[in-house]
């Protein structure tokens, strides 16, 4: 079996699932997984936004729902 065709044959809901039990399982391993530097300078410059009051800041949760309403 090709994974890869497995998950081509997936719904939208269940490939999210899976995105999702890869994430958790692939960070358990927090040290082995180095950010690529742009992550960095995004996390800088959006500091920079919400310190002048141009960045809406929402929980992790809010974040994941509004993510997942743009996505329907």
């Amino acid at each position: 079996m090709n994974a890869l065709n497995e998950i081509k044959n997936l719904s939208r809901e269940e490939k999210l699932k899976v995105m999702e039990a890869l994430w958790e399982d692939l960070s358990q391993d927090e040290e082995k997984v180095a950010s690529p530097e742009w992550h960095g300078e995004a996390l800088r410059e959006t500091e920079k936004q919400a310190a002048n009051g141009k960045e809406d800041i929402l929980n992790w949760s809010d974040a994941k729902k509004e993510l997942r309403k743009r996505s329907e």
